[in-house]
């Protein structure tokens, strides 16, 4: 998608948010160009993309972003990227078949350096694991049935806890989803606003990778809903685009 010509006498912004500064530049209705820098956090503003356009448009605390004078704004970020580089996503529960609870931990066994002797593997993602009581086969039977009961006490055990995200990744998941959405649909139940089913987030046939990507999804999500929440707030006008 092409970038949009620029329309006279009004401002156009691109904004990257980051975890520490979010950079505002804009273009004014002359075509010049202006850059500001803030802080991300700061209580003296509410939200740093928000103070950005309006210290650029020159507005006083008190007054609104008034209608027709913004063209266009286009905003990246990389909360995500630095919520996962410093491990501040949120406390994630992973729920795996029963037996396959450590298939995350072991990985792939790659051997990047094969004559290591001391071998340092990074700490997973998720904060704790829950084993569902089920398995389906790879041709689609039913070798366990899922015991739905069991697992509603370990969901709930989980979120009294205060976890509120959960990662579901199950044996051949991806292909017979049936026991993961009865999990999802009970996480949900129960309360959890961040659920993550494998057969939605990453429908693979390889559980680590599938199972590995549905747990950066519950462990990510809930910042990057938070980063779209406050983007979000400061659209006052039709003026301003979706």
């Amino acid at each position: 998608m092409g970038r949009r010509p620029h329309t006279p006498a009004l401002w156009d912004f691109w904004i990257d948010r980051g975890g520490t500064f979010t950079d505002v530049i804009a273009r004014d209705p002359g075509g010049r160009l202006h850059a500001r820098k803030l802080l991300s956090q700061n209580v003296a503003y509410a939200d740093a993309a928000v103070q950005g356009v309006r210290e650029h448009l020159g507005l006083k605390a008190e007054d609104r972003i008034p209608a027709g004078v913004i063209g266009e704004v286009r905003m990246g970020t990389t909360v995500a990227t630095n919520a996962l580089l410093e491990r501040k996503g949120e406390p994630t529960l992973y729920v795996a078949t029963r037996g396959f609870a450590d298939a995350l931990r072991i990985g792939l066994q790659a051997r990047p350096d094969i004559f290591a002797r001391r071998i340092v593997k990074p700490e997973p993602l998720y904060a704790a694991v829950l084993e569902a009581d089920e398995r389906m086969l790879a041709e689609g039977g039913v070798d366990r049935p899922l015991d739905l009961d069991a697992a509603r006490v370990g969901l709930q055990r989980f979120r009294d806890q205060g976890y509120d995200a959960v990662a579901i990744a199950l044996m051949h998941g991806y292909r017979y989803p049936a026991h993961e959405q009865a999990l999802a649909a009970l996480a949900r139940e129960l309360g959890f606003s961040q659920v993550s089913a494998s057969h939605e987030v990453s429908p693979l046939m390889k559980l680590v990778g599938r199972a590995g990507t549905t747990v950066a999804d519950a462990y990510l999500s809930p910042e990057r809903r938070r980063t779209r929440r406050a983007t979000r707030r400061w659209r006052p006008h039709p003026s301003l685009p979706a």
